[in-house]
């Protein structure tokens, strides 16, 4: 008993025990800061979904390489972009460009969304327009023998 209590303390110290003080800080350089945010602009070719910055893919790493080397040669980051796209086409930029056919990826949604708003408003309409209006004039009344036969109905 004495044992276990002593096994718990023991590991509820460690597991609340101030760990992430130990850690190391790691002061990052103005290149550092220019790498990751040309990095963040560049598709990763074999992940396809992520940046060269968060991909783990040993040729987003060998790109990482490339964009330090190129700006350690003073190149500047528009040039490191316009040699990836040399090499890569549109298709390594994370924010594909806005010219040619690549226009429809930025318009498209808007149109689809404004076509599917004009049929909806088409349909809608149509529904209300089918539904039959309520009689406009009131119904006529009731005659003598009508009045008498409710009367009797409603009395028994």
């Amino acid at each position: 008993m004495r044992m276990s209590i002593r096994f718990t303390l023991i590991l509820l110290l460690i597991l609340t025990s101030p760990w992430p003080l130990l850690a190391e800080v790691q002061d990052e350089t103005a290149l550092d800061i220019q790498v990751r945010e040309i990095a963040k602009t560049l598709r990763c070719t074999v992940c396809q979904t992520e940046n060269i910055w968060e991909s783990g893919a040993p040729l987003a790493q060998q790109m990482r390489g490339v964009v330090r080397e190129r700006l350690k040669l003073g190149h500047s980051p528009e040039d490191i972009q316009e040699y990836f796209l040399s090499r890569y086409g549109d298709y390594i930029m994370m924010e594909p460009p806005k010219h040619g056919v690549n226009w429809l990826i930025w318009v498209g949604p808007f149109i689809l969304l404004l076509g599917g708003g004009l049929l909806l408003y088409k349909e809608v309409n149509g529904w209300v327009r089918g539904t039959p209006s309520p009689p406009a004039a009131a119904p006529p009344p009731l005659d003598e023998q009508a009045r008498q036969r409710l009367e009797r109905e409603l009395e028994s």
